[in-house]
């Protein structure tokens, strides 16, 4: 325990804090509202990586906290900072990734009655935070920094906001918070009993089951209570996060983007920490046939039949209720389910997928990805973003390692995956370092458009020492005016960029650039950057689609959506 009469200095007192939460990592734009705690964090030996957009800042923060478990820790100035950092608070908090944004704000001295703007402005992240505070004075700086990481890790993990005046960081309090204890794990909720009963009776009487596995199954650690139940047969579709939770071997392991056009075959549907939104198409028809039976595992009560009704509702923690149904049925005589349905009913697709992008006169999305994936370590953290290149590489790129993905779902907010990608990475050098095993490799795959949201956080990667691989989809505009608006208007408008040589403009950023035109160059060019490991690497791949999007290889519903609004929400008759 501290000493009543150990005092610090109030940025010393903040270091403390994250060094009991584990956090060797910092993001941080610049420094001026928070110099006192860099130069803490720097004298401990904490890794800071710079950014050069305040959502690519706490993006980042998101992309470490996603590989390492860890809360993630942003630092951004209050005035310009905060409206700046949105983008990324709405990608944590849709994604439910645990993030600490502190924000550096100027002493109360310094606040006027007839300023354009003041400090009260937390009022703005509010809606995309879990919890949004200002610390009231230097003594309770710990305190409240540790409530922020506590908030930010239980539960349902989100994002969280302190605001910190600058002023307090040089202070000399007494840390009042214990800074030695090991921050103890988060509970894990158990199911009832008599739950767990009526769940497995339900699994045990279907013919054609489906586990959806998302993020909430990822973070808590259900990879091998998943594994045992494909082994019995149980087909599992991974989203998000849970991605590889289950090899992807196109029999009992499939990811949702092709699982779901064969969901309306299921008879039940377990759901393990995947929400009923709007990709699922909330859970109903024509997604999911009217009469299937529904278990849902989530850690919020209100999450419980969200947009249709279940016949068992666990509220626990995926991991443990999916290992206490198993239990259950392994003492029961329950046969192997026979998983063939869902590449039966998916093989018309599979087959058009198979068929599709091999072109030899340009180079087809689809081929990319292909070649991409065929060099994909096992072991690597795959981010993606973009569209049109989003929706080829969920068609034929597989998962089959726990944490190997992750994307800008379910926000979509396209650009992040530059971030995401700078944090992954210093989250596996961490995580390596803790564990002596082998650092996992960081490979993106995005879009042109997308890239050029944040490709300045190269400079980041080089200044941090951050390499990852970068494979830009170069299209040249935006992928779905590209293709939606000649069909409904006959042309294309403010849809096209100018030729730019994103390979050059990696290398002014200190990145090795590569650029694939032809066919013929796409394999030996994606060698040479996959054995670089010293520096960020971007190969810029000029492609082309032949006609538009084919509904057969596409892995995007919208329409079925518009029918489920348009029955369920819009007066319709519910099924």
């Amino acid at each position: 325990m501290n000493s009543p009469t150990n005092r610090l200095t109030g940025a010393a007192v903040m270091r403390r804090v994250l060094e009991r939460f584990g956090v060797k990592t910092v993001f941080a734009l610049a420094g001026a509202s928070q110099t006192l705690l860099l130069d803490e964090c720097e004298k401990a030996d904490f890794r800071i990586v710079p950014s050069r957009h305040e959502s690519a800042t706490v993006g980042a923060a998101d992309g470490y906290s996603r590989v390492t478990g860890k809360v993630g820790i942003a630092m951004v100035n209050v005035d310009q900072g905060m409206p700046n950092a949105i983008t990324g608070l709405q990608q944590a908090f849709e994604a439910c990734s645990p993030v600490v944004v502190l924000v550096g704000r100027e002493p109360d001295s310094w606040t006027q009655p007839e300023l354009d703007f003041d400090h009260g402005i937390l009022g703005l992240v509010q809606p995309v935070t879990k919890w949004a505070r200002t610390v009231q004075s230097a003594a309770r700086l710990g305190e409240y920094l540790e409530a922020a990481c506590r908030r930010a890790l239980a539960g349902r993990p989100g994002p969280v906001v302190l605001a910190v005046p600058k002023d307090f960081l040089k202070e000399l309090v007494d840390p009042g918070v214990d800074l030695d204890t090991p921050v103890a794990p988060n509970p894990r909720p158990a199911p009832v009993a008599e739950d767990v009963v009526r769940a497995t009776d339900l699994l045990q009487a279907a013919k054609r089951p489906l586990i959806i596995a998302g993020s909430g199954a990822f973070r808590s650690g259900a990879g091998a209570v998943l594994r045992n139940f494909t082994d019995l047969g149980t087909p599992v579709a991974t989203h998000n996060l849970g991605r590889g939770l289950v090899p992807e071997n196109d029999h009992t392991g499939w990811g949702w983007p092709l699982a779901q056009f064969a969901a309306h075959e299921a008879d039940l549907v377990i759901w393990a920490g995947a929400r009923m939104a709007k990709k699922f198409g909330y859970g109903l028809s024509p997604r999911f046939p009217p009469s299937v039976k529904m278990i849902q595992i989530d850690l919020e009560a209100e999450e419980i039949g969200r947009n249709r009704m279940v016949e068992v509702g666990l509220v626990a923690d995926s991991r443990t209720a999916l290992e206490a149904i198993l239990n259950e049925l392994k003492t029961r005589a329950a046969n192997p389910y026979d998983p063939s349905w869902v590449k039966h009913s998916l093989q018309k697709r599979l087959d058009a997928i198979e068929q599709s992008g091999h072109e030899e006169d340009h180079i087809h999305p689809l081929r990319l990805a292909r070649a991409v994936n065929a060099r994909l370590p096992k072991d690597a953290i795959f981010i993606q973003d973009g569209a049109s290149i989003l929706v080829r590489s969920w068609a034929v790129t597989r998962y089959t390692s726990d944490g190997g993905y992750m994307d800008t779902m379910p926000l979509g907010s396209m650009g992040m995956g530059t971030p995401l990608a700078l944090g992954a990475v210093a989250g596996a050098k961490e995580v390596a370092t803790e564990t002596g095993k082998p650092e996992r490799p960081v490979v993106m795959v995005t879009g042109d458009g997308a890239f050029g949201f944040y490709c300045a956080e190269l400079d980041s990667a080089a200044k941090a020492d951050l390499p990852f691989l970068c494979v830009i989809s170069n299209n040249g505009g935006w992928g779905n005016e590209i293709h939606t608006q000649p069909h409904q208007v006959g042309r294309t408008i403010n849809a096209h960029f100018a030729d730019t040589r994103y390979d050059t403009v990696a290398q002014g950023f200190g990145a090795a650039g590569f650029r694939v035109e032809a066919v013929g160059e796409l394999e030996s060019t994606l060698d040479k950057a996959f054995i670089i490991n010293d520096k960020a690497v971007v190969v810029d791949v000029i492609v082309q689609e032949s006609g538009g999007l084919d509904p057969l290889t596409s892995t995007l519903l919208y329409h079925d959506v518009e029918q489920t609004r348009a029955k369920h929400f819009g007066g319709g008759t519910p099924s």
